[in-house]
């Protein structure tokens, strides 16, 4: 009987739930069972830390850590308690994205790499396969590369601008298209020019990935923030509004 138990421990434990956040920093993975517990209950409404230690069962001094690591990381915040100046109110200053599972991650990862290995023969596809791989594995480990992606993207931005650059806005879309096909990123489509947007048809960086529940191209968010930036020469804002990611099929840029 107890070696049953602990099977079922076992399995219960490796369908971790991973909650996703944005902050201004960047999407943050939260994979902990008392992170996870603890902004369950805040996303109901805004706690005092006695409130959330009696609600997450769980030790002061553990409930406190935790607490300290999501303030620091930008996902919570707190106030003065208007009824007590000693004590605080917690309350999340994050965005919720959604939630993911590891086990469905995990299988996801396995059919993705059988499909790839099986049917295609092209180094590219095999580089796309390594790249989604790894980003997927990472994320499954509670660990976010998408700033860093998002920080390269800026950089290869700033690089790329002198090769695609023209006055005339319609030739400097058209030269954006024909670099994206020819390093197989994708098939670039203007969908409008107020504001600009942009549909990416094969996605390299997301195409064929697993449904994550948010946009996944950071990369491709960075170049193109960097290139109408510099062509605006002010700063723009690019937000995705549709990814493979999400189930979507297309990727989406608005570029404001």
């Amino acid at each position: 009987m107890k070696k049953k138990s602990n099977e079922k421990e076992t399995a219960v434990s490796d369908d971790v739930q991973i909650e996703l956040f944005s902050t201004p920093e960047g999407v943050k993975a939260i994979k902990s069972p008392v992170r996870v517990k603890i902004l369950s209950m805040l996303r109901e409404g805004d706690l005092s830390f006695d409130e959330i230690v009696k609600h997450s069962g769980r030790a002061k001094s553990t409930v406190s850590s935790h607490l300290k690591l999501m303030a620091k990381e930008g996902i919570i915040s707190s106030r003065v308690d208007p009824n007590d100046a000693r004590k605080k109110i917690f309350f999340i200053q994050s965005e919720y994205i959604g939630k993911l599972h590891r086990q469905q991650l995990q299988e996801d990862i396995s059919a993705y790499i059988q499909r790839y290995i099986a049917s295609e023969n092209d180094p590219f596809e095999f580089f796309r396969l390594i790249f989604h791989t790894l980003r997927i594995s990472l994320l499954n480990q509670g660990v976010d590369i998408d700033p860093i992606l998002y920080e390269a993207g800026l950089k290869v931005g700033e690089a790329l601008y002198v090769k695609v650059k023209d006055p005339d806005m319609t030739n400097f879309l058209g030269n954006i298209a024909a670099f994206w096909e020819t390093h197989s990123l994708g098939f670039v489509e203007v969908k409008d020019l107020q504001p600009i947007t942009i549909g990416v048809q094969d996605c390299f960086e997301c195409s064929g990935l697993p449904y994550l529940g948010r946009p996944a191209c950071a990369f491709d968010s960075g170049i193109l923030e960097s290139l109408f930036s510099l062509y605006n020469q002010k700063e723009v804002k690019v937000t995705e509004t549709e990814c493979y990611a999400l189930g979507d099929k297309q990727c989406r840029f608005v570029i404001e």
